[in-house]
């Protein structure tokens, strides 16, 4: 991973510095660019929301060889990870690699690896475009994020996700806030409940509803009708301020836990806090920015490779907690920081 991580600092001068631990002070502000907006206090309320809990170790115990497979929407997962939505590699990445090169290797390393990537949406269209022709590619063994634009885009943008073979699709509702892009002529905006469930109902596949922050939000998601909500506040790249994911999954949790699925991104790093979100109540999670870190250092290699570090650091959490399978993970093995 060093070498990879050493080629994705050259290749992204500029617009991410790769620092040893990705938790968003270097980079705050920085938007064109992989930080977190404003003063970027979202951002590091992700990484500080996941370090506010300890994992209680056990090893008094049989747990010899842990099962880390899940699956989700009816998708197996080699492990409880997904490559989040994250493209615009010539606004965000420094353009070191296009945009086919960028999604294709990441799906592609994903599905080598037994889990699932995510395809992001924007302007201009070489963006979505790109990450459609990769989910062919993979003959569908991807999820394509849209935006919730206005007008009759929205519309033909699931039909060509659809399209594409993909057995899931979704919406980051959460970049309802990003204003650039109806300064460039191209307008995003919130949906109400019965628009979204309108939307849904003319989905023929599990939908996902991407940037739900609250318990209130979680139920209208179940209302609505999708099928999986993501607990994420956008990689703190929306709204300023907004809390961390993990402080409030487990709100979120309490309140659809069993009645939709749940997956959380924001601020995880490593297997460890893989395993602290599955504990919070997420059936699995989103991984960002390393994906993009690996993805732009090493292609498909650094995809992979990336993932085998997960998995094995995620092993090692599971035996040092006692944690025999994915189901069996509960909020018994994590303790709060002292404070």
């Amino acid at each position: 991973m060093q070498t990879i991580r050493t080629a994705a600092k050259n290749h992204m001068k500029g617009f991410c510095r790769v620092c040893p631990v990705c938790n968003g002070v270097a980079c705050a502000g920085e938007v064109p660019g992989m930080g977190g907006i404003g003063t970027g206090a979202a951002f590091r309320a992700n990484l500080a929301s996941l370090a506010a809990y300890h994992l209680n170790m056990r090893l008094l115990h049989d747990v010899q060889t842990p099962d880390t497979a899940t699956a989700i929407l009816g998708q197996p997962l080699d492990i409880p990870v997904l490559a989040a939505p994250i493209g615009g590699v010539s606004y965000n990445m420094g353009g070191a690699i296009s945009e086919d090169d960028y999604i294709q290797s990441k799906l592609k390393g994903c599905c080598e690896r037994g889990i699932l990537g995510c395809t992001g949406d924007g302007v201009p269209p070489f963006i979505h475009e790109a990450a459609f022709a990769a989910i062919r590619a993979v003959a569908g063994r991807g999820i394509p994020f849209i935006k919730p634009w206005e007008d009759a885009e929205l519309f033909t943008k699931l039909e060509q996700a659809l399209a594409t073979g993909a057995a899931i699709v979704g919406m980051d509702i959460d970049a309802a806030g990003l204003v650039t892009l109806r300064q460039m002529g191209r307008p995003v905006s919130p949906r109400s409940p019965s628009e979204m469930k309108a939307i849904i109902e003319k989905t023929p596949v599990p939908f996902i509803l991407k940037g739900i922050m609250t318990a209130d939000q979680a139920q209208l998601a179940v209302d609505v009708g999708a099928a999986a909500i993501v607990v994420s506040n956008h990689g703190g790249r929306v709204l300023d301020h907004a809390p961390g994911a993990a402080d409030v999954l487990p709100e979120i949790a309490d309140a659809v836990k069993g009645q939709i699925t749940i997956l959380a991104d924001g601020g995880i790093r490593c297997g460890a806090d893989v395993l602290k979100m599955i504990a919070l109540g997420a059936d699995a999670v989103l991984i960002g920015r390393p994906f993009s870190i690996a993805t732009v250092g090493g292609l498909t290699e650094g995809v992979t490779t990336y993932i085998d570090q997960i998995k094995n650091e995620l092993l090692a959490a599971m035996v040092l907690t006692g944690c025999p399978d994915i189901a069996s993970v509960n909020q018994d093995i994590l303790r709060p920081a002292a404070g």
